[in-house]
């Protein structure tokens, strides 16, 4: 038999409407009491008639607002807080959207008027577009950001911070102490944050460590397999000596790096070592396997999830959390040839 909402108010020892505030997230019960309300909650499993709620005008869902063109980072973020949303008696919902629509606003606002959803989760670059922030938060709607950097941006609303500056710098550093002095960096989209801030680690490595930051070696592009297939091989086929390591943005520009180099005959690691970032299945399924930066995505989502579940049933502030990624070295990097 299911638990009711009485089960959950008897072994809460409170009542019953008490429950339904906490549930509804009204914002008038006191933080000991909601405690102890969502631990019954949680030990009886009980969930709640998400329908009904509905018609009382809570929120019961939440959605997941996105623009990434790696499927692999959309998967793994829906998996994410798809997880959190069932541990927690919510709805998803999914919309993929155009960050560069100049109609992007609206449609955001569209979005939340027709799913009436309660809080969203956002994901670069629409986290960090401020007229979107403004908009939503106008609305008066709960939203967790998730956006690269070594601190929260501001305090205006909780979000996952992910320090992409550091890891950055702990590659380039690693291919450093190989004993690398020439290193290519490929970038990702520049309205994305994190291309920036990776970008930032990079140069930050090499004035550490005495080597003069060459602007011919930063190749702009996008996050994808196919901009590091076409920037490598224009790099590898150029005029002067090759770099003996390229540093790419992401793993899929990396496998395309890869690519390119097999294609002009170059050996990896031997004569060209790569790194990626964000142990994406692209870094685990190129042979030789990338060496990179460990960036649970799904995990990351989840958080994400969660701190908003906690923004939307708290009544007072959720504060910021960070993710830092870790270096993992693979075969794909290797001393330079003598």
């Amino acid at each position: 038999m299911k638990p009711t909402i009485k089960d959950v108010a008897k072994l809460a020892d409170v009542s019953f409407k008490t429950v339904s505030r906490v549930i509804n997230n009204e914002g008038s019960v006191g933080k000991e009491l909601q405690d102890r309300v969502w631990k019954a909650v949680k030990q009886l499993n009980y969930r709640p008639n998400l329908s009904a709620r509905g018609l009382r005008g809570a929120a019961s869902s939440i959605g997941f607002i996105y623009d990434n063109p790696n499927s692999n980072y959309v998967i793994s973020m829906q998996k994410g807080i798809l997880d959190e949303c069932r541990e927690q008696g919510y709805e998803l919902v999914i919309h993929p959207c155009d960050a560069t629509s100049p109609k992007l606003v609206q449609e955001v606002l569209e979005m939340i008027d027709r799913s009436r959803v309660g809080g969203l989760v956002l994901t670069p670059p629409i986290s960090e577009n401020a007229e979107v922030l403004a908009a939503v938060t106008e609305r008066k709607v709960k939203i967790v950001r998730i956006v690269s950097g070594s601190s929260a941006p501001d305090n205006k609303s909780p979000c996952i911070y992910i320090d992409d500056r550091n890891a950055a710098y702990a590659i380039t550093d690693h291919l450093i102490k190989l004993g690398h002095t020439d290193i290519a960096f490929l970038g990702g989209d520049e309205e994305h944050q994190s291309s920036g801030e990776r970008k930032a680690g990079y140069q930050a490595a090499l004035q550490d460590n005495g080597i003069k930051y060459n602007a011919k070696r930063f190749i702009p592009g996008s996050y994808s397999f196919e901009s590091g297939v076409e920037r490598t091989r224009k790099l590898l086929t150029g005029r002067g000596a090759n770099p003996t390591a390229i540093f790419a943005c992401n793993d899929e520009i990396a496998a395309g790096t890869l690519f390119a180099a097999r294609i002009e005959g170059i050996d990896v690691p031997r004569e060209l070592s790569i790194a990626g970032f964000e142990n994406s299945p692209f870094s685990r399924q190129a042979w030789p396997n990338l060496t990179t930066a460990a960036q649970p995505t799904s995990t990351i989502a989840q958080k994400a999830a969660s701190l908003l579940v906690k923004s939307l049933r708290a009544s007072k502030k959720v504060e910021s959390e960070g993710f830092y990624p870790e270096l993992i070295v693979r075969e794909s990097s290797c001393p330079p040839p003598k």
